[in-house]
């Protein structure tokens, strides 16, 4: 197996921004839409100030409006935009994250995109079983219900090309725990050596 992807989701504190800098994580998420993780655009630029350029800065909504998406790109200057499937068309030269949740047409072959459950932000896994099914036709950011204590059962269960974390790693609704972030990351890591066996 190879290296898996993570993505940090919802960061609201330069800590939380630092500790993922430390770690090399490939993605963090600023929200934009209505949660306790939501950010203004100045907010989420002072944060990716302090990101190597290796790391992707994801602008994350759930339904796309156009004057909104505008002063975030000029503001945060993002490599990727996640959005609800339903919801993205082409927005100039930026990569696009497509969210499909449990119960929603298929995602296309081939691409990349992130799959949660019906509600984003709330911890619930969805049913490992059928995401493994989907994972197969493309590269799946698994989302929703992982922890530093449930990723390593995830990823050998699904094999994800990638996994993403908000609310489990958090000491509350919010509020990342740099601890957490980094059991997170290291228990990712532990199951890869363990599925490269």
């Amino acid at each position: 197996m190879t290296r898996v992807f993570v993505k940090v989701c919802g960061l609201t504190t330069m800590e939380a921004a630092e500790t993922c800098a430390e770690l090399g994580v490939d993605a963090v998420g600023f929200v934009f839409a209505d949660s306790p993780r939501r950010v203004t655009p100045r907010q989420a630029r002072a944060m990716a100030e302090v990101l190597p350029e290796s790391t992707s800065r994801v602008a994350v909504f759930r339904h796309l409006l156009p004057d909104v998406i505008d002063v975030v790109v000029d503001e945060l200057r993002p490599h990727v935009i996640q959005a609800d499937h339903d919801s993205l068309s082409e927005i100039g030269d930026l990569e696009l994250l497509p969210v499909y949740r449990e119960g929603d047409v298929p995602p296309p072959p081939g691409v990349r995109y992130l799959y949660e459950g019906r509600e984003s932000g709330r911890g619930r896994p969805v049913e490992w079983a059928a995401a493994a099914r989907l994972a197969v036709e493309g590269e799946m950011v698994l989302a929703g219900g992982l922890s530093p204590e449930t990723v390593a059962q995830a990823i050998a269960v699904v094999r994800p090309f990638g996994v993403d974390v908000s609310s489990g790693v958090e000491m509350a609704p919010g509020r990342k725990s740099p601890e957490r972030i980094r059991s997170f990351v290291a228990a990712v890591r532990d199951a890869e050596e363990r599925m490269a066996r």
